[in-house]
């Protein structure tokens, strides 16, 4: 059980470090760091949704299935995630960056992002009844 959690973390780090090197390069080639703004977005996305995720509140404070703080954790998650995708593409329709350096900050901040997202996923720890 421990030697797949070992193969899991190797896997995602591989992966995270390929979205990071996509996004320098992506600076890099074309000698504008603009595009780093995304490493950053994608970075942050997750954060408003781990924050409001533990402000739930109890059974009887809500009316219906779930919590407005938890949807607007993930509301909030979900205009960080689209001002990733958006910007480079902003960028580079004003000919700021190059669409090289647009497509290369896309794919390496997807991948930031489908990391931090699978992470998550691997070693989320399920609350028991009896905590």
């Amino acid at each position: 059980m421990a030697h797949a959690g070992i193969k899991t973390v190797i896997l995602l780090s591989f992966v995270l470090a390929v979205g990071f090197l996509l996004i320098i390069l992506s600076c890099a080639l074309w000698a504008n760091w603009l595009p780093l703004l995304v490493a950053l977005t994608f970075v942050l996305a997750p954060l408003p949704n781990a924050v409001f995720a533990s402000c739930g509140g109890d059974e009887f404070s809500a009316e219906y299935e779930g919590s407005g703080r938890i949807d607007l954790g993930r509301f909030i998650t979900a205009i960080v995630v689209v001002s990733g995708f958006a910007l480079p593409l902003v960028l580079a329709h004003s000919e700021i960056i190059h669409p090289g350096a647009c497509a290369m900050s896309i794919v390496g901040g997807s991948l930031v992002y489908g990391t931090i997202l699978a992470y998550s996923a691997a070693f989320k720890q399920e609350d028991s009844e009896f905590d």
